[in-house]
C-alpha cells in the first residue's frame, strides 16, 4: 500500500517548459485546476500529500517525478510501504538538472539512503516502471544507456530484477511510461508499439485501443487514475474489476505531462 505522495503545482511560467507536441499553449489557471483535483484524487485514494511550492526557475518542475526513483529494501524483507531509497536522478533535458537539487531535502525527510545517477548517465523517473519487484528500464532521447545501466546495478543492490526496453524509435513517446503502465495483478498496459516486446511475454497485457496518450494511467492503492477522454480503456479497466478515477489532463498532455508525471508516490 502507498501512503505518500510528493506534488508540486505548475508554476506562473509553465508554458516555457520543454514540449514536443503541437496541442496549444496551456491555460494557466486550468492546469492549476486540474493539478488540484489531481492531488484531491490522491488524498482519496488514502495518500498523505508533501505540496512542494511551485518553482519558477524551472518550468518544467511540476512534473515531479523525472526527478528520482523512490524503492525500498528488499533484501531487507521491508514490510513498510514507505521508500527508504531514494535514487536522485540526472535529466536528459539540460534545462531540467536543477529540479533534482529542488527536492533533495524533501526526499531526505522521508529516505535515510539516496544514491545518484552520475554523468555521462542521463535518467528521467518517467522512463521507470517498477512492477512489482522488477523494474523496466527505458532508454528513451532523455534516458541513456549509461544512466540506465547505473540504475540497474542500483536496485540490483536492493534485491530488484530489471530489463531495458528501448522506446528510442517509438514515435509519439518521450519515455517509456508515456506508453506503459502496470497495474499490479501481473498486468500491465501497453500501446501497441510495446505490444510485442518480448520484455513483456510473460505479463498478461491490457491494449490501448484509443489515443495512446491513455496507457500512461496509474494503480495507487485500491483505485486506478486516467485521463479523461478514453471511455473505451476507462471501461476495459472497469472489466477488469479496477476502480477508476477519471481526471482531466488537456493541459499537462500539451506539454508533454501525464498522470504518473505529475507526484512521487511511495
Amino acid at each position: 500500500m502507498l501512503t505518500r505522495a510528493i506534488v508540486r503545482p505548475p508554476g506562473a511560467n509553465y508554458a516555457d517548459g520543454l514540449t514536443r507536441v503541437d496541442l496549444g499553449v496551456p491555460d494557466y489557471e486550468r492546469a492549476l485546476q486540474q493539478h488540484a483535483a489531481y492531488c484531491d484524487a490522491l488524498e482519496r485514494c488514502g495518500l498523505e500529500l508533501t505540496r512542494l511550492e511551485a518553482d519558477e526557475r524551472f518550468p518544467d518542475s511540476t512534473f515531479v517525478e523525472d526527478t528520482a526513483v523512490l524503492i525500498r529494501d528488499v533484501k531487507e524483507g521491508s514490510a513498510t510501504s514507505q521508500a527508504a531509497v531514494a535514487i536522485l536522478t540526472r535529466p536528459g533535458a539540460l534545462s531540467r538538472a536543477g529540479e533534482v537539487e529542488s527536492t533533495r531535502a524533501t526526499l531526505a525527510q522521508f529516505c535515510p539512503r539516496y544514491h545518484s545517477i552520475v554523468a555521462p548517465g542521463t535518467l528521467d523517473g518517467g522512463d521507470i516502471c517498477e512492477a512489482g519487484n522488477h523494474f523496466f528500464i527505458g532508454i528513451s532521447e532523455r534516458t541513456n544507456a549509461d544512466g540506465a545501466a547505473q540504475l540497474a546495478d542500483l536496485v540490483s543492490s536492493y534485491g530488484y530484477s530489471s530489463s531495458f526496453v528501448d522506446v528510442g524509435d517509438v514515435k509519439n513517446i518521450l519515455h517509456l511510461k508515456s506508453g506503459l503502465a502496470y497495474l499490479g495483478d501481473h498486468r500491465l498496459v501497453v500501446i501497441d508499439a510495446l505490444r510485442s516486446r518480448k520484455e513483456f511475454r510473460d505479463y498478461e497485457l491490457v491494449a490501448v485501443n484509443a489515443d495512446e496518450y491513455a496507457a500512461n494511467c496509474v494503480r495507487v492503492n485500491d483505485y486506478v487514475l486516467v485521463a479523461a477522454g478514453y471511455p473505451e480503456f476507462a471501461r476495459s479497466l472497469q472489466d477488469l474489476d479496477y476502480k477508476t478515477i477519471v481526471l482531466e489532463m488537456t493541459e499537462f498532455q500539451k506539454m508533454d505531462g501525464g498522470l504518473s508525471c505529475l507526484s512521487l508516490r511511495f
